[in-house]
């Protein structure tokens, strides 16, 4: 697949599962902790500077939002969980919500690929890991893209990238990728990976 990320845009914000797309493109999702670099990420790929919004109040946002490449495939922004100042109903709403993308989606079958981000200066939450231990459990592919690499001087890079493959990934295949929406640095294999997956058949 061939594809334009110059035409791109934000065609639709869904809050219920009676709004989830019913089309057959492919969906590339984004899952992540508040304030982890959803947003700064998707403007990287994108090469945008604001096609998606930066929330003022992180964990403010309780919604999905599609973000439609050339006509062929959707980057999908799950909301934003472990906010600790969210209130419980608002917890519930994001968990209900992210779960129905996965388990009541008419069109889950178009979801090929979770792009699971985490912050390399803390390494996965409690949040995190629940919600890994989640795609495992539902067989949904994912992948860890590890965010904010430029806070980190290159030996402190290659050190938390050990330990968190050593505490949490050790013995499995999944993928790990660094990034940084600052330097660029994994933008081009990270687009590599998801063109990977979207010209699997």
């Amino acid at each position: 697949m061939k594809f334009n990320v110059n035409n791109s845009s934000i065609c639709m914000t869904v809050g219920n599962q009676k709004q989830f797309p019913r089309d057959p493109k492919p969906e590339i999702a984004l899952s992540g902790r508040s304030n982890v670099g959803k947003s700064s990420l998707i403007n990287t790929l994108l090469g945008r500077k604001s096609l998606a919004r930066v929330s003022s109040a992180p964990g403010k946002t309780i919604t999905i939002n599609y973000y439609g490449v050339d006509g062929k495939f959707y980057l999908v922004d799950l909301p934003g969980y472990g906010y600790a100042k969210r209130s419980a109903e608002s917890k519930k709403s994001w968990s209900s919500l992210t779960e129905d993308y996965f388990l009541k989606n008419p069109s889950s079958d178009a979801i090929k690929l979770v792009i699971q981000l985490i912050d390399i200066r803390t390494g996965p939450t409690d949040d995190d890991i629940m919600m890994i231990n989640f795609m495992i459990d539902c067989d949904i592919p994912f992948i860890i893209v590890t965010t904010k690499t430029d806070k980190l001087s290159k030996t402190q890079l290659e050190n938390a990238l050990d330990e968190i493959r050593a505490s949490y990934f050790e013995g499995t295949n999944i993928e790990i990728i660094p990034f940084s929406s600052v330097t660029r640095a994994g933008k081009e294999t990270l687009w590599s990976k998801i063109t990977e997956v979207l010209n699997k058949k």
